[in-house]
């Protein structure tokens, strides 16, 4: 079967991995350093997508108010205990395996772009046993300073490192779409990830229920350009 893309990038917290478990364990690590209350994982899952500091900025004023000492303090913390237990409790989407088998088959190039540190990316994606599945993977400081989603800069750098070529991107927050927007590529919205809001709000191009729905919605946005 004929490719609809070159080049298939995904987000990755909530958008190929359900890592709310192991997200939800940081940071109340970190809240119990602190003498905070702790949060249930569908308090942290809203959290989720900005990166590990903004994620604790978060956590921190969902249990009493945030201020930059207890910031300074805490992130350290946080990051040490996530990264020393990146993948447990993190589990891949269903159905993401299969739809990632038919887009190998069909030649595609697979991507990673996430506000996750590079490093806690592709150690997370090695112990799930997934990280040879993808020929790029850009992490929140990969680029530098300033550049993570939804700056275009990881995207486009995706699309180069990957041979270039026709490109969609896949996530589940407005720094996914607004990405995707930025460096003039289709966005398709996951409706089962870590959302703020309803699905609609994001903007994207698409949206999918299950990954079962990817490979077609694939090649409706693919007839429409």
């Amino acid at each position: 079967m004929a490719r609809a893309f070159d080049i298939v990038g995904f987000d990755l917290d909530g958008t190929l991995l359900d890592t709310s478990a192991t997200l939800t364990r940081a940071v109340n690590h970190a809240l119990a350093e602190a003498g905070r209350p702790l949060l249930d994982i569908d308090d942290v899952r809203p959290m989720i997508g900005g990166g590990a500091k903004n994620m604790l900025q978060k956590g921190l004023e969902a249990s009493g108010g945030c201020n930059p000492e207890d910031m300074r303090r805490l992130y350290p913390i946080l990051l040490d205990f996530y990264g020393e237990n990146v993948s447990e409790g993190s589990i891949p989407f269903p159905g993401v395996i299969d739809a990632m088998d038919q887009l190998t088959a069909q030649g595609v190039c697979l991507g990673i772009v996430t506000n996750k540190f590079e490093r806690f990316a592709r150690k997370l994606l090695d112990e799930i046993g997934l990280l040879d599945r993808f020929a790029v993977v850009i992490g929140g400081d990969t680029m530098g300073k300033g550049n993570a989603k939804p700056s275009a800069v990881p995207i486009n750098a995706m699309v180069v490192e990957a041979g270039g070529g026709s490109a969609v991107f896949l996530g589940d927050s407005i720094y996914d779409t607004m990405a995707a927007r930025n460096a003039g590529i289709p966005s398709i919205a996951v409706s089962f990830g870590f959302l703020t809001g309803p699905v609609e709000e994001l903007g994207a191009d698409a949206v999918i229920d299950h990954y079962d729905d990817l490979i077609p919605t694939l090649d409706r946005l693919a007839s429409r350009n």
